[in-house]
């Protein structure tokens, strides 16, 4: 399971707290019900974030080095910070994502992505098959983002193979020779990061005005490009997918009978991007009874908790507006809960009320196929055509 959050296994028998050992042989303890992952998640003292960006798969030294040749450093900053700074760090990054700045970026996304859909409805038409991921929703998150706290002029498409190259390097099973080939990637583009930091302007030069070190700038503008947008366009492209199999809903919107705010809160339950999340205990403590010493690692499994019986009643059904759907863990909980949570949902609204009707009469060619991977689900393409 621990590398396949989501699918089967987010639907299978679990215990409420298991120990799973992963593909080097650490053991992890995962956490599976809603109230024992949120105690997790709202206790940062006992359970710290200091272990979220670890490396699942231990580095080796030629990686190693071709990240130290980059001066690639990662300091506390965002998701693994458990210091005082991380209060004012994380202020300054919600005040430039705050929610009036983000409505008003509505009408902009709005019509940008009206226009992409008139494009993809006209390839339909003509008995084309369109990807909806890389034609739709794959840079929408970050051009969004980029305007919202100016991020470094970079082609879109390196900032995309930047993203993904940083989830599969730290958080997924590897090999060797990927490493340093993954390691190579995200260094290059660390080093871009670093001159930006050092001159750049919006969110950088707030940082930077407020006494933080350029190690700092970096990593809080190296997780917003990892986390800021890459988990965004993953589930614009989970949720398109699995509104094709929900003709129901899909009727229900044109009607006007079901909220589109309801269809993103259940796509969020149920296709969360972000499948774990992980803590370690600081203190011997207790989970549902199971003994946790000092020092474990925890899986808080956020994909599972959303289906919790006992916060939803049909925990394995898509259905908008159900009690309960909105208790999802997908952002997280407590002082380290997404800053983004309202520009991806304001995202994901656009999409859903706009691309919604491409899906009427679609055969789906290409499922989105995700990489084995500890938190993020990552899909590739999501290619459908007209029947």
């Amino acid at each position: 399971m621990l590398f396949r959050g989501w699918g089967e296994s987010v639907d299978g028998r679990w215990p409420d707290v298991a120990t799973v050992v992963d593909h080097v042989g650490v053991g992890h303890l995962v956490v599976t019900r809603h109230a024992l992952v949120r105690r997790v998640l709202t206790d940062p003292v006992t359970f710290r974030p200091d272990n979220a960006l670890d490396a699942v798969t231990p580095m080796p030294v030629a990686a190693l080095r071709v990240l130290a040749g980059h001066r690639f450093r990662l300091p506390p900053t965002l998701a693994n910070n458990s210091g005082a700074s991380h209060p004012q760090i994380r202020g300054i990054v919600a005040d430039a994502l705050h929610p009036t700045r983000v409505a008003a970026q509505q009408p902009w996304l709005t019509a940008l992505v009206r226009e992409r859909v008139d494009r993809l409805a006209a390839a339909l038409e003509a008995g084309q098959a369109v990807d909806l991921y890389a034609e739709l929703a794959a840079d929408l998150p970050l051009l969004v983002l980029a305007r919202l706290v100016e991020l470094p002029d970079a082609p879109v498409g390196a900032v995309k193979e930047f993203a993904r190259a940083a989830l599969e390097l730290f958080w997924a099973p590897l090999d060797a020779e990927r490493q340093r080939a993954l390691a190579t990637e995200v260094g290059r583009f660390h080093t871009m990061l670093r001159a930006f930091a050092a001159t750049g302007g919006g969110l950088a030069a707030r940082l930077r005005a407020a006494g933080h070190s350029p190690d700092v700038v970096v990593g809080a503008l190296f997780f917003l490009l990892v986390a800021g947008q890459e988990t965004t366009s993953q589930f614009l492209t989970l949720l398109l997918h699995r509104l094709t199999g929900e003709p129901e809903v899909r009727a229900g919107l044109r009607a006007g009978e079901v909220a589109v705010a309801d269809v993103v809160e259940e796509g969020l339950r149920l296709e969360p991007p972000i499948v774990t999340w992980r803590r370690v205990a600081t203190v011997d403590t207790e989970l549902g009874g199971t003994a946790v010493p000092a020092g474990t690692s925890i899986v808080a499994w956020l994909a599972r908790a959303g289906r919790d019986p006992e916060v939803v009643a049909a925990p394995a059904e898509f259905r908008p507006g159900q009690p309960g759907s909105r208790r999802h863990l997908a952002f997280g909980a407590g002082a380290h809960r997404c800053v983004g949570a309202q520009l991806a949902r304001m995202e994901a609204a656009v999409v859903v009320a706009e691309a919604a009707p491409l899906l009427d009469g679609v055969t789906v060619v290409r499922p989105p196929w995700c990489p084995d991977n500890l938190t993020f689900r990552m899909p590739d393409a999501f290619v459908v055509r007209r029947a």
